[in-house]
């Protein structure tokens, strides 16, 4: 009976281990708040050009010509030393958002709604303007309709998609409200979001002159996806976890290009 038990109790915790792991796509450990020793006198960023820095998993520090910067999945805890004047946060793990942004954060973009429906977002700030397309989310309930936004920046003639915690590839819809991207930000860990296959097909739809990986937790997990886009892409690393580019810089053929990250 005992043998009974103990063989029970070890299945049902192997049942339970991935709702548990499901909570938050990082380990618990490196939820620790940290600030990104990134330079923040804000750089001019040239007329024309947009800056992107890589502060870590699915968090992007987006700058314009014109001083104004958003944080993409803000989650409250991997953060720049200045808060930025915009947020975007998507609800799949609490390492995606954070329940309780600063007060002083002037724009706070959930890619969910509270309420229910569809979030809609259409912001423009300064020179940059920032809306969402809606892409839904897997449960252990089932699916989750409009529980995640890809949001798209529109800045120094450039328009950057952020695919978010992205579940799916996307739809004819989903390829029209996105329009012509030029740069693309995208989930690589190949389980927790898309897997490899499919988010080569969701990059190929996109086709996106440049694609910056997030989201992957080890070199294994990176390199597994470089391996398979080796296959469609060039393949680029970028010395530094900031990049300035305008059009005229985008590369010819498209391009995977990694940052290393703070």
């Amino acid at each position: 009976m005992r043998r009974g038990l103990l063989i029970l109790s070890a299945a049902l915790a192997g049942l339970l281990a991935p709702l548990v792991a499901a909570a938050n796509c990082l380990p618990i450990v490196q939820n620790q708040p940290r600030v990104i020793p990134a330079r923040f006198e804000l750089a001019a960023v040239p007329k024309g050009h947009v800056s992107l820095s890589f502060l870590g998993h699915a968090s992007w520090l987006i700058e314009t010509p014109g001083g104004i910067t958003a944080v993409t999945d803000y989650n409250g805890w991997i953060k720049p030393p200045r808060l930025p004047d915009i947020v975007t946060m998507n609800r799949a793990h609490s390492s995606h958002f954070t329940e309780a942004p600063e007060p002083e954060i002037r724009h706070v973009l959930r890619g969910w709604s509270p309420d229910g429906g569809m979030a809609q977002h259409f912001l423009k700030l300064g020179d940059m303007r920032v809306r969402n397309v809606p892409t839904n989310i897997r449960s252990y309930a089932g699916t989750i309709r409009n529980g995640n936004s890809i949001f798209v920046f529109e800045a120094g003639d450039l328009c950057v998609a952020h695919l978010g915690h992205l579940h799916h590839t996307l739809t004819e819809t989903h390829l029209t409200e996105l329009g012509a991207i030029d740069i693309v930000l995208a989930p690589v860990d190949g389980g927790y979001t898309l897997d490899q296959e499919g988010m080569m097909e969701v990059l190929r739809q996109i086709k996106a002159p440049l694609i910056m990986p997030m989201h992957f937790f080890s070199n294994d997990t990176l390199a597994r996806f470089l391996t398979e886009a080796a296959k469609h892409f060039a393949i680029e690393r970028h010395p530094a976890p900031t990049i300035v580019l305008s059009r005229d810089q985008l590369p010819k053929t498209p391009t995977v290009r990694v940052l290393p990250g703070f």
